[in-house]
Protein backbone atom coordinates (compact mmCIF):
# COMPACT_ATOMS: atom_id res chain seq x y z
CA UNK A 1 0.00 0.00 0.00
CA UNK A 2 1.34 3.38 -0.98
CA UNK A 3 1.12 6.36 1.30
CA UNK A 4 -0.21 8.89 -1.17
CA UNK A 5 -1.03 12.46 -0.43
CA UNK A 6 -3.91 13.90 -2.35
CA UNK A 7 -2.92 16.73 -4.67
CA UNK A 8 -5.14 19.26 -2.83
CA UNK A 9 -4.14 18.29 0.66
CA UNK A 10 -1.43 19.84 2.80
CA UNK A 11 0.44 18.09 5.58
CA UNK A 12 -1.83 19.41 8.36
CA UNK A 13 -4.75 17.42 7.02
CA UNK A 14 -6.55 20.44 5.54
CA UNK A 15 -7.23 20.81 1.86
CA UNK A 16 -5.83 23.82 0.06
CA UNK A 17 -9.38 25.13 -0.22
CA UNK A 18 -9.79 24.96 3.58
CA UNK A 19 -6.49 26.79 4.05
CA UNK A 20 -7.57 29.51 1.61
CA UNK A 21 -10.93 29.83 3.39
CA UNK A 22 -9.17 30.22 6.77
CA UNK A 23 -6.91 32.93 5.34
CA UNK A 24 -9.93 34.76 3.87
CA UNK A 25 -11.76 34.65 7.21
CA UNK A 26 -8.72 35.97 9.05
CA UNK A 27 -8.27 38.78 6.52
CA UNK A 28 -11.92 39.77 6.84
CA UNK A 29 -11.68 39.76 10.63
CA UNK A 30 -8.58 41.97 10.49
CA UNK A 31 -10.35 44.32 8.08
CA UNK A 32 -13.35 44.63 10.43
CA UNK A 33 -11.10 45.31 13.43
CA UNK A 34 -9.08 47.91 11.52
CA UNK A 35 -12.29 49.57 10.26
CA UNK A 36 -13.69 49.77 13.79
CA UNK A 37 -10.43 51.24 15.08
CA UNK A 38 -10.45 53.91 12.37
CA UNK A 39 -14.11 54.67 13.00
CA UNK A 40 -13.39 55.16 16.69
CA UNK A 41 -10.57 57.56 15.83
CA UNK A 42 -12.50 59.63 13.30
CA UNK A 43 -15.95 59.42 14.94
CA UNK A 44 -15.57 59.56 18.72
CA UNK A 45 -18.29 57.85 20.73
CA UNK A 46 -19.21 61.10 22.45
CA UNK A 47 -20.56 62.46 19.19
CA UNK A 48 -22.78 59.40 18.77
CA UNK A 49 -24.39 59.71 22.20
CA UNK A 50 -27.46 61.89 22.40
CA UNK A 51 -27.38 64.83 24.75
CA UNK A 52 -28.84 64.04 28.14
CA UNK A 53 -32.27 65.47 28.73
CA UNK A 54 -32.44 67.81 31.72
CA UNK A 55 -33.62 66.45 35.02
CA UNK A 56 -36.58 68.08 36.76
CA UNK A 57 -35.47 71.24 38.55
CA UNK A 58 -36.97 70.08 41.86
CA UNK A 59 -34.33 67.33 42.18
CA UNK A 60 -31.11 69.40 42.38
CA UNK A 61 -32.88 72.16 44.29
CA UNK A 62 -34.25 69.90 47.00
CA UNK A 63 -33.01 70.63 50.51
CA UNK A 64 -35.96 69.31 52.54
CA UNK A 65 -37.43 65.87 51.92
CA UNK A 66 -40.40 63.96 53.21
CA UNK A 67 -40.13 60.17 53.26
CA UNK A 68 -43.45 58.37 52.91
CA UNK A 69 -44.21 54.92 54.28
CA UNK A 70 -46.60 53.35 51.79
CA UNK A 71 -45.10 49.89 52.17
CA UNK A 72 -46.43 48.76 48.80
CA UNK A 73 -45.06 45.35 47.85
CA UNK A 74 -43.09 44.90 51.06
CA UNK A 75 -43.27 41.32 52.29
CA UNK A 76 -42.17 41.51 55.90
CA UNK A 77 -41.88 37.72 56.05
CA UNK A 78 -38.95 37.83 53.60
CA UNK A 79 -36.80 39.92 55.94
CA UNK A 80 -36.57 40.43 59.67
CA UNK A 81 -37.58 43.76 61.20
CA UNK A 82 -41.29 43.83 60.51
CA UNK A 83 -43.40 45.69 57.96
CA UNK A 84 -41.79 49.11 58.58
CA UNK A 85 -38.20 47.97 58.09
CA UNK A 86 -37.82 49.35 54.57
CA UNK A 87 -39.09 52.77 55.71
CA UNK A 88 -37.06 52.82 58.92
CA UNK A 89 -33.77 51.81 57.30
CA UNK A 90 -34.20 54.09 54.31
CA UNK A 91 -35.09 56.99 56.62
CA UNK A 92 -32.02 56.31 58.80
CA UNK A 93 -29.67 56.06 55.79
CA UNK A 94 -30.97 59.28 54.21
CA UNK A 95 -30.66 61.06 57.57
CA UNK A 96 -27.10 59.80 58.14
CA UNK A 97 -26.05 60.86 54.63
CA UNK A 98 -26.59 64.49 55.69
CA UNK A 99 -27.68 65.45 52.19
CA UNK A 100 -31.20 66.52 53.17
CA UNK A 101 -33.19 67.94 56.02
CA UNK A 102 -35.97 65.46 56.81
CA UNK A 103 -39.39 66.99 57.43
CA UNK A 104 -42.54 65.52 58.95
CA UNK A 105 -45.09 66.72 56.38
CA UNK A 106 -45.13 66.67 52.57
CA UNK A 107 -46.24 70.31 52.50
CA UNK A 108 -42.93 71.29 54.17
CA UNK A 109 -40.81 69.36 51.66
CA UNK A 110 -39.15 70.24 48.37
CA UNK A 111 -39.24 66.57 47.39
CA UNK A 112 -41.09 63.48 48.63
CA UNK A 113 -39.39 60.08 48.58
CA UNK A 114 -41.30 56.80 48.43
CA UNK A 115 -39.37 53.53 48.71
CA UNK A 116 -40.95 50.15 47.97
CA UNK A 117 -40.25 46.64 46.79
CA UNK A 118 -41.05 45.49 43.26
CA UNK A 119 -41.59 41.74 43.38
CA UNK A 120 -40.90 39.94 40.14
CA UNK A 121 -40.46 36.22 39.45
CA UNK A 122 -37.00 36.92 38.01
CA UNK A 123 -35.58 39.69 40.21
CA UNK A 124 -36.81 41.69 43.18
CA UNK A 125 -35.94 45.36 43.26
CA UNK A 126 -36.15 48.26 45.64
CA UNK A 127 -37.84 51.18 43.91
CA UNK A 128 -37.45 54.80 44.95
CA UNK A 129 -39.87 57.36 43.53
CA UNK A 130 -38.88 61.03 43.74
CA UNK A 131 -42.17 62.91 43.88
CA UNK A 132 -43.07 66.58 43.63
CA UNK A 133 -45.11 67.06 46.83
CA UNK A 134 -47.07 69.96 45.34
CA UNK A 135 -48.26 68.21 42.16
CA UNK A 136 -47.81 64.59 43.31
CA UNK A 137 -46.10 63.79 40.02
CA UNK A 138 -43.31 61.22 40.05
CA UNK A 139 -40.29 63.16 38.81
CA UNK A 140 -37.75 60.35 38.77
CA UNK A 141 -37.48 56.70 39.74
CA UNK A 142 -34.44 54.77 40.88
CA UNK A 143 -34.23 50.98 41.03
CA UNK A 144 -31.75 48.78 42.81
CA UNK A 145 -31.99 44.97 42.49
CA UNK A 146 -31.90 42.87 45.64
CA UNK A 147 -30.85 39.27 45.80
CA UNK A 148 -33.31 37.19 47.80
CA UNK A 149 -31.48 34.19 49.23
CA UNK A 150 -32.38 31.13 51.27
CA UNK A 151 -30.80 32.14 54.57
CA UNK A 152 -32.33 34.90 56.68
CA UNK A 153 -28.95 36.30 57.66
CA UNK A 154 -27.88 36.75 54.02
CA UNK A 155 -31.28 38.19 53.03
CA UNK A 156 -30.98 40.78 55.81
CA UNK A 157 -27.42 41.66 54.80
CA UNK A 158 -28.52 42.04 51.16
CA UNK A 159 -31.42 44.22 52.37
CA UNK A 160 -29.07 46.56 54.24
CA UNK A 161 -26.65 46.75 51.29
CA UNK A 162 -29.45 47.47 48.82
CA UNK A 163 -30.90 50.28 50.95
CA UNK A 164 -27.40 51.81 51.16
CA UNK A 165 -26.98 51.53 47.38
CA UNK A 166 -30.35 53.20 46.82
CA UNK A 167 -29.40 56.14 49.07
CA UNK A 168 -26.04 56.31 47.25
CA UNK A 169 -27.88 56.38 43.91
CA UNK A 170 -30.09 59.20 45.21
CA UNK A 171 -27.09 61.20 46.43
CA UNK A 172 -25.22 60.61 43.15
CA UNK A 173 -28.24 61.76 41.15
CA UNK A 174 -28.61 64.98 43.13
CA UNK A 175 -24.84 65.59 43.06
CA UNK A 176 -24.79 65.01 39.30
CA UNK A 177 -27.68 67.38 38.68
CA UNK A 178 -26.25 70.00 41.03
CA UNK A 179 -22.90 69.86 39.20
CA UNK A 180 -24.65 70.12 35.81
CA UNK A 181 -26.60 73.16 37.02
CA UNK A 182 -23.38 75.08 37.82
Amino acid sequence: MHNRTHFFQVKSGHTVFEEVLEVEVMLKARFVIASLALAMIFFPAASLIAQSAPLPSQIPGAKKVFISNTGVGFDSSAWSGGPDRIYNEFYADVKSSGQYQLVGAPSDADLALDVNVVRDPVVWQFKLDLIDPKTRIVLWTLYEPIQVTVTQKTRDKNFDNTISKLVSDLNALTAQTAAAAK
